[in-house]
């Protein structure tokens, strides 16, 4: 047994001490078939996202523009081991060898619907059928329709908005769009790094939980949902299952007191491995009691589209419900191979599209005159309500509440999503400033800053 004397431990720490770093540092744990099958799941969805959501967007995106941009700078456990991975592309599918005893792991086109993620260990999965892309609209005017150029920047803005690309809001970071839109909700400033354009879409991320905070709020204006009653989970409807009175409020909210494997935004087994929405997030048990923690959880968000799905009967709905009505046709929501949206963050959007739904925000859900979510909803969506992140921005009901602390107008709020993904809404101003990056772990841009930036330098 180790002594547990203080001389022996000062002694042993002191030793410890006059290692060389390189005796000191533990050895990196050597890959295992499932890493390396949850890296392979990474490439294949990455590459058959990007490329399929150009194609349906009515823009193009190479392999070499992915690898460079998408798959580059990813979460430290699989960086190493993507370029590694060889990719197989095809019209119909992706595929990326992993281990010679099984078979590649796939992520198979399904046009219009985006791409589907096969389970670990599936061979063949047939394709289902599936819409046509419709592409941008340019027979009609902004913001129903697309300008058939990019909108160049206003001498004033273009300092600000150039800087976007040079590094200086965030070391490190990768600039893929900006966009702006004045009062009027005009194009103001849009511009776009060497292989991106108004028609290539960038994976959403965790701008996910705010389009699917959107998508609900459309559903409760039509009387398929109550925020305040518990959330019609179907897998929950035992009766004694604690869970079923998890509201949806609260899942919005991040406040479901769901016990999840990490906090945060790492979701690989459905992201990346291929496992449905309805087998992992509806198993997991409570923790706490509902509405008496905040823990931001993509599991939360799923469960709420989980839920809308049981009340909308049928799979596919995120055209109806939201993007059909206000012409986001280069945003494509991704379903796994049950059908269930992946709307935490597997969705695929354009800067215009992203402004669009900035529109809807800032008119309080209507669009075109026509009004599409409940009277207050954009006032629910921005209410802090219940336990609060523990610093930084706080957090409504699926967008974070920015203020006077960040360097912001108060009431301003933002959807944000991984590798710098922002839509920021300044309702005072009724400006709405769009970033889109492929950020690398470890390089974050400063939206607050560059935000403020914009509406410094804008009449």
């Amino acid at each position: 047994m180790p002594s547990t004397h203080p001389v022996a431990a000062l002694a042993a720490a002191l030793f410890a001490l006059a290692l060389p770093a390189s005796a000191q540092t533990p050895t990196p744990r050597e890959p295992t078939a499932h890493d390396r099958a949850i890296a392979a799941g990474y490439k294949a969805l990455m590459l058959c996202g990007a490329l399929n959501s150009a194609e349906v967007a009515g823009g193009k995106r190479s392999v070499a523009s992915v690898e460079a941009n998408e798959l580059r700078g990813t979460y430290p456990d699989y960086d190493a081991l993507l370029p590694a991975l060889k990719a197989e592309v095809s019209d119909a599918r992706v595929a990326v060898p992993y281990d010679p005893a099984m078979p590649p792991r796939f992520a198979r086109d399904a046009a219009a619907d985006g791409c589907v993620l096969a389970p670990i260990g599936t061979a063949t999965m047939p394709r289902s059928n599936v819409g046509a892309g419709t592409g941008p609209l340019r027979e009609r005017p902004w913001p129903v329709g697309n300008p058939e150029r990019i909108m160049p920047s206003s001498r004033v803005l273009a300092p600000v908005t150039d800087a976007a690309f040079d590094g200086s809001y965030g070391q490190g970071s990768n600039t893929t769009a900006v966009l702006v839109l004045d009062a009027n909700g005009a194009i103001v400033s849009e511009r776009y790094a060497d292989g991106f354009g108004p028609d290539v879409p960038n994976r959403t991320w965790s701008v996910a939980k705010s389009i699917a905070g959107t998508m609900i709020g459309a559903a409760v204006y039509k009387g398929l949902l109550d925020p305040q009653a518990p959330a019609p989970v179907p897998e929950w409807q035992t009766p004694g299952d604690p869970r079923a009175g998890i509201t949806l409020d609260q899942l919005l909210r991040m406040a479901s007191g769901l016990h999840s494997d990490t906090a945060g935004n790492r979701t690989d087994a459905i992201y990346f491995g291929g496992t449905a929405v309805t087998e992992e997030t509806v198993a997991w048990p409570l923790a706490v009691k509902p509405g008496s923690r905040f823990r931001y959880a993509n599991n939360d968000t799923l469960l709420a589209i989980r839920a809308l799905r049981s009340k909308v009967g049928k799979d596919d709905f995120a055209r109806e419900l939201l993007f059909g009505p206000i012409g986001m046709r280069s945003t494509i929501a991704e379903q796994d191979w049950q059908g269930n949206y992946i709307l935490s963050s597997q969705v695929w959007s354009t800067p215009r599209d992203f402004a669009r739904l900035g529109l809807l925000w800032l008119d309080d859900g209507v669009w075109q005159g026509k009004r599409l979510l409940p009277e207050g909803w954009m006032r629910y969506m921005t209410t802090p309500s219940g336990p609060q992140p523990a610093s930084g921005p706080g957090y409504g009901a699926t967008l974070w509440l920015f203020g006077p602390e960040q360097g912001l107008p108060a009431g301003s709020y933002a959807a944000q999503g991984n590798r710098g993904q922002y839509i920021m809404v300044i309702p005072s101003r009724r400006i709405v400033v769009v970033r889109r990056g492929e950020d690398p772990t470890g390089a974050r841009f400063d939206i607050a800053k560059f935000a403020s930036d914009v509406l410094k330098a804008m009449p």
